[in-house]
């Protein structure tokens, strides 16, 4: 996988590009119940993305949480 960031041009634009995917994954998955890839590909979004944060601290926007919410409630579940 670092063999993808390193040949990244611009760390800040597949940054960019890779917070768009996982917010489009995370709607999709959370919110409309109808994933489009699978978990592992959603994982290796989001390595990628921590691994260009790590080499790249200044293009970190948001802390990672372990226990943050990804999207509204879907209506799904029994309240």
């Amino acid at each position: 996988m670092g063999s993808l960031v390193a040949m990244a041009d611009d760390p800040a634009k597949r940054a960019e590009e890779l917070r768009e995917l996982i917010a489009r994954h995370n709607r999709r998955y959370f919110e409309l119940d109808d994933p489009e890839i699978t978990d592992a590909e959603y994982d290796e979004l989001v390595r990628e993305l921590a691994i260009i944060e790590e080499a790249h601290p200044e293009l970190v926007t948001e802390p990672r949480l372990p226990g943050r919410s990804v999207g509204r409630p879907s209506g799904f579940l029994p309240r």
